[in-house]
């Protein structure tokens, strides 16, 4: 047994970082199977301000090929390393000013890199309020509990008369006040609060029991199951942890992680009491209290938010995966197109755009009831169509969505149109913000949502970057998790989505500019107020001439962003500037142009890779640049295929058990997907009715956008719930 005790005052030399790198490299490489070597260069790329996306790309002969979710652990790891020698530190520097600091307690402390290990070294330093203990302490009573704890004694009460005075009146309050700091001591037992951690993990039920206040409303209902429920907390699945502390956040009911009692106190029995005198007896009553003040409470808590935090990260990783399958989408591409938000009595907002997404016309018309104008909006829409050149006409998915499509679908157009229906979500919220009030600050909200939805058409990635991603509709609890790691993990995967594309450098919009690599929000508003004083850029080179746009800036950047009619064909492609001087040398030794070279595999397939290779650039980034001279600019995202629903079904009362029906997955959580049916409530795909069989994870059956068949298999249209099933 080992308590706090004076130690000696030690001077001593904090975290120097002169072994930094080496023990970062070192801690990572205890997590992940990747060399040290490669390691050691992603984290000098990472010092160097190079972004993940540019040193994917461009730098895969430095880290041995790692890719973008490799390099993201390094630098998560290296960030949680860096944040423990920090703690260090700290804790270091507190324990040496209460002149507490030991060599032996150093060292432990320099040799832990467990944040709980290092908490459990700190905490009988760390200042707290007055405890019952603090107050035994000063009433003199530490030298009678030191000798409880080490239960040599035969004769306790003699041993125990000896430590009343004028505020200890009697054995039994002299006795209280030694158990109070022995409680203490054996919170702060790292063996004990060790193996009390594994205890819980293993072995704890998260229960929840209604709040009798809330029990009867009738908004509680959605919690109703979490009435009356256990599980073990090592296997409650990530939602279903997020649903039950979100039913306790709002009142409904009230959450408890525990183990069993009376094996924790005999746990910790046997590992304290050594002999059968009665010293025994007073260090079990001290044990019994320091469980239920201190010891239960503290590490009950601390493994609920371990469990919270594998939740949120389980939550993150899902909204992430649906948010990047949702922003690379396929695209219609630069077409003129008609966007439609649908709507009863306040009508449908019209608005027409050209191939670059700008506003040429918009309208409101009314087709549906009560107004029922459809023979006046059949003619208007026709003429739209013909006079604004329209290739494409993309319908919202909301309010009167079926009802318009439709209809739309009855018009006779003089040459064929392709007719989508776009999901909506997030449309209201960027007509009424900042982005698109700048964007058009002479329309009104309507035809700002119009324009969304027909964007969003054209190019899913350009116009969904504008909008808080939370928005979207595409997460599982995610006003739950922790914000702040959320927002990080959201920006990191549009950051990856926009540079995995690449952007128009003259289209581009301020907020598409500000994921680019290297370019933050500020660099983007200096590029469009550059190219609108300037006119559009002729090649990358010209970047350099934007305000603040340095050199590390421009390499990060520079090959992300493309120029169509370039003066150089390679600003058009993925060939980073860097490497125009090696296409160049290849085109000159096949005794070609430069874009004479460029898509011409007869002459691509001459080119010797070995022989390019620099000092700089290795056979990795060669072979990639060959790659990319093949099918320049080649965009990722696959075509937008036009879907249709089952005529028959428009609402939830046309829904029949049994029926089977077309849909569009447009939602995935961990415990199945939502499918979109064609009418305004989504039905829930139960991820054990994905396929025969076991299914792990969602995302290994289904993604975002896909077409599939489902069969109808409960309708609840009082609580406006559907059950699907993807097993035919």
């Amino acid at each position: 047994m080992v308590y706090p005790k004076h130690l000696p005052h030690i001077k001593i030399d904090y975290f120097s970082g002169l072994n930094f790198r080496m023990n970062a490299t070192t801690y990572i490489q205890k997590s992940l199977s990747i060399s040290e070597k490669s390691i050691s260069a992603t984290l000098q790329l990472l010092a160097e301000d190079c972004t993940i996306p540019f040193i994917s790309r461009y730098r895969k002969d430095k880290t041995g090929n790692l890719d973008e979710i490799q390099i993201e652990q390094i630098e998560k790891l290296n960030r949680q390393f860096e944040e423990i020698v920090k703690r260090k530190n700290t804790i270091l520097k507190s324990i040496e000013e209460q002149n507490a600091l030991t060599s032996e307690l150093q060292q432990r402390i320099e040799g832990s890199f467990d944040l709980q290990e290092l908490e459990d070294l700190y905490l009988p330093f760390k200042k707290k309020r007055k405890t019952k203990a603090d107050a035994a302490k000063e009433q003199g009573l530490e030298p009678l509990a030191r000798i409880i704890m080490s239960q040599k004694t035969q004769d306790l009460q003699s041993v125990a008369l000896k430590y009343l005075n004028d505020s200890i009146a009697t054995v039994e309050e002299a006795l209280q006040g030694a158990r109070d700091i022995m409680a203490e001591w054996i919170n702060e037992n790292m063996y004990v609060r060790k193996n009390l951690r594994r205890m819980f993990r293993q072995k704890a039920l998260i229960t929840s029991k209604a709040v009798k206040a809330k029990k009867s409303e009738e908004e509680a209902q959605k919690f109703s199951q979490y009435f009356e429920w256990e599980e073990n907390l090592s296997r409650i699945p990530s939602h279903r942890l997020l649903a039950l502390l979100r039913a306790e956040a709002e009142g409904f009911v009230k959450v408890n992680n525990e183990i069993d009692k009376e094996e924790a106190l005999t746990f910790i029995e046997n590992a304290l009491i050594k002999s059968g005198n009665e010293t025994s007896g007073q260090i079990a009553l001290a044990i019994k209290d320091s469980y239920k003040r201190l010891l239960e409470p503290a590490i009950s808590n601390e493994t609920l938010q371990e469990a919270k935090e594998k939740a949120d990260k389980k939550a993150i990783e899902i909204f992430s995966g649906n948010l990047s399958q949702l922003l690379l989408a396929p695209p219609l591409g630069e077409k003129r197109i008609m966007a439609i938000d649908p709507g009863y009595k306040s009508g449908c907002k019209i608005v027409c755009l050209d191939e670059k997404g700008d506003l040429l016309h918009n309208e409101t018309l009314y087709p549906h009831a009560p107004q029922n104008e459809s023979g006046m909006a059949m003619k208007k829409i026709r003429s739209m169509v013909n006079a604004y050149h329209i290739e494409a006409i993309s319908i919202g998915n909301g309010t009167a969505s079926r009802e318009t499509e439709f209809f739309i679908k009855k018009i006779a157009f003089d040459k064929p149109l392709q007719v989508f229906v776009v999901s909506e979500a997030g449309a209201s919220v960027y007509s009424a913000s900042k982005i698109a009030r700048d964007e058009f600050p002479n329309y009104d909200v309507t035809v700002r949502g119009a324009v969304s939805i027909g964007r969003r058409l054209a190019d899913p990635l350009a116009e969904l970057v504008k909008i808080d991603a939370k928005s979207i509709g595409v997460g599982q609890y995610q006003h739950d998790v922790d914000q702040t790691q959320l927002k990080s993990e959201l920006d990191t995967t549009v950051m990856k989505c926009v540079n995995s594309v690449g952007i128009n450098l003259n289209t581009a919009s301020k907020s598409l500019l500000s994921y680019v690599s290297g370019i933050g929000e500020k660099t983007a508003e200096n590029i469009v107020n550059y190219r609108a004083e300037n006119g559009a850029f002729s090649d990358r080179k010209q970047l350099k001439k934007v305000p603040r746009l340095g050199e590390k800036a421009f390499q990060q950047a520079a090959a992300f962003v493309r120029i169509t009619n370039s003066t150089n064909p390679l600003d058009n492609s993925a060939v980073h500037p860097e490497a125009y001087g090696i296409v160049e040398q290849m085109a000159k030794d096949l005794g070609i142009k430069t874009h004479e070279l460029i898509a011409n595999k007869e002459k691509i397939t001459l080119v010797d890779p070995e022989k390019y290779i620099t000092k700089e650039i290795g056979i990795l980034s060669i072979k990639d640049i060959i790659k990319e001279l093949e099918k320049p600019g080649l965009d990722p995202r696959k075509a937008a295929k036009v879907f249709e629903f089952d005529p028959t079904v428009k609402k939830i009362t046309d829904l029949k058990t049994g029926m089977v029906l077309p849909g569009i997955v447009n939602n995935i959580t961990a415990f199945g997907c939502f499918v979109d049916v064609g009418i305004k409530e989504s039905g829930l795909v139960h991820i054990s009715q994905l396929k025969d069989g076991f299914v792990s994870d969602v995302n290994e059956v289904v993604k975002l956008h896909q077409h599939v068949q489902v069969k109808v298999k409960e309708v609840d249209e009082a609580r406006k719930r559907i059950q699907l099933s993807m097993i035919l």
